[in-house]
C-alpha cells in the first residue's frame, strides 16, 4: 500500500499549493500562563525544552503514564506522537459498549493529557486531530459496534504510524531546497530541522549551518553537537547577533521548526523566532518552516498577547536587583507574511494554503 499522509484522504503533493487566506473569525484560545510546577511535581518529564507534569493531587491515570513513558522511551520522538500512541492505547483498553462511550473515554483521556502542560500547542493540536480522525462514524458503524470499534482501533494505529513517518517525509521534501554552498541559519534545536539537514547531507550536498544559542536552555549547543556528528561545518552565534550574522555570514536561508502552525499560516515557536523572521525579511533572506501536519492548530492569534506561554524563572545573578521582573516567555508568534514556505508531510505549502489544509484535516 502506498504511504499516505496523516489526513488519509489528502493526496501527497510535492508542489507548492496556494489558496486564498481564510478570513479571521475568532480567537480560538485565550492567553494562558503555565507557571512552573516543579516544586509540586517530583516527576516532571522534559522534551524539546518544554516540561510535562503529572496532574498534581490527582491519581495518575493510565493514559498519562503511557504518555510520560513514551517520552522517556523515545527522547527523539515528538510530543504529539507520544500523545497519539497513548490515546490509541485508550482505544484498545476501552470497555465501552457504545460509540458515545468510546468518544467520552477518548475525550476524557485527551483532557488528562493536556493537563500535563496546558500551554503545549503541539500536544493540544495532536489530541484534537486524533479525536477527529479516529472517531469518524457512519450509519453502518452505529449498527455494528464491535466492527466499528475494530475500525477505530485500526485508524488509531494507522494515525500513529503515519505521524511517525511525517518527519522523514518532510526531510525528503525540504532537503531539495538546500543547495551546494548554502549557509543555513537554524534557531536552537529542532528534531525535524535536524532530520532535514541530515537528509540533505546524506545526498552529498555540502553546506554550512549557523546555529543560534536559542535562549538560556542550551538547545543551540545541543543542535551544534548533533550537526557536528554529521561533519557539517557550524558557526555558533549569540541570539543578539542574528541580524549581524544574516548579513555577515551571507546566509542563504533560515530554517526553523514550529511548536504549532495556526489557521492564518503563521507559526508559534521557540522565543526568538519572530525576531529572526523580522531580520530575515528586512535582508531578503527566505524563511522556511518545517512542521508536521499534526501540529496544525485551530488558533488565530492576532499578536504576541494571544500566544499561550510557559514562563520560566531565570537566575540573572546577584547583581540583578530583586525588584526587577525578568520576562522569559517560552515562545512567540510569527505572522504568515514573514514566512516563505512551509515544509510539511502534506507537501510544500504557502502560508495561505494552511487554512484549507486545516479545514480538511478537521472535517
Amino acid at each position: 500500500m502506498a504511504q499516505r499522509s496523516i489526513s488519509q484522504f489528502l493526496d501527497e503533493d510535492e508542489h507548492v499549493r496556494e489558496r486564498p487566506p481564510a478570513r479571521p473569525s475568532r480567537l480560538s484560545q485565550d492567553r494562558k500562563t503555565h507557571e512552573s510546577k516543579a516544586a509540586e511535581d517530583k516527576h516532571p518529564t522534559t522534551l524539546g525544552g518544554a516540561t510535562y507534569y503529572r496532574p498534581t493531587g490527582e491519581a495518575v491515570d493510565e493514559v498519562v503514564r503511557d504518555f510520560h513513558e513514551a517520552i522517556v522511551r523515545e527522547p527523539d520522538g515528538a510530543v504529539a506522537v507520544a500523545a497519539i500512541k497513548a490515546l490509541t492505547g485508550v482505544l484498545k483498553r476501552s470497555t465501552a459498549t457504545t460509540m458515545m462511550g468510546v468518544q467520552k473515554e477518548l475525550n476524557d483521556a485527551a483532557a488528562s493529557l493536556q493537563k500535563c502542560n496546558e500551554t503545549a500547542i503541539s500536544l493540544k493540536a495532536g489530541c484534537e486531530l486524533f479525536l477527529r480522525y479516529a472517531t469518524r462514524t457512519t450509519a453502518q458503524d452505529l449498527e455494528d459496534f464491535a466492527a466499528a470499534k475494530a475500525r477505530i482501533i485500526e485508524r488509531g494505529d494507522h494515525f500513529a504510524q503515519t505521524s511517525t513517518r511525517a518527519r522523514q517525509t518532510i526531510a525528503e521534501l525540504g532537503a531539495r531546497f538546500v543547495r551546494p554552498g548554502f549557509v543555513v541559519l537554524v534557531h536552537g534545536h529542532s528534531r525535524v530541522v535536524l532530520a532535514l539537514l541530515r537528509h540533505a547531507a546524506s545526498q552529498g550536498i555540502h553546506f554550512s549551518v549557523a546555529v543560534t544559542e536559542g535562549g538560556r536552555d542550551n538547545t543551540g549547543v545541543h543542535m551544534a553537537r548533533e550537526l557536528e556528528k554529521l561533519k557539517i561545518p557550524i558557526v555558533f552565534i549569540l541570539d543578539s547577533a542574528i541580524a549581524y550574522a544574516l548579513e555577515a555570514l551571507k546566509v542563504n536561508m533560515v530554517l526553523t521548526g514550529a511548536e504549532g502552525v495556526v489557521e492564518s499560516g503563521g507559526v508559534i515557536n521557540k522565543l526568538g523566532t519572530y525576531t529572526i523572521a523580522l531580520a530575515a525579511k528586512a535582508l531578503s533572506v527566505p524563511y522556511y518552516v518545517a512542521a508536521e501536519s499534526y501540529k496544525f492548530a485551530r488558533l488565530y492569534p492576532l499578536g504576541q498577547s494571544d500566544v499561550p506561554v510557559e514562563r520560566r524563572k531565570v537566575d540573572m545573578g546577584p547583581l540583578m536587583p530583586s525588584s526587577v521582573r525578568v520576562e522569559n516567555p517560552s515562545r512567540d508568534y510569527t505572522p504568515p507574511k514573514y514566512i516563505s514556505l512551509l515544509f510539511t508531510d502534506l507537501g510544500v505549502l504557502t502560508p495561505a494554503a494552511v487554512s484549507d489544509e486545516l479545514i480538511q484535516l478537521m472535517a
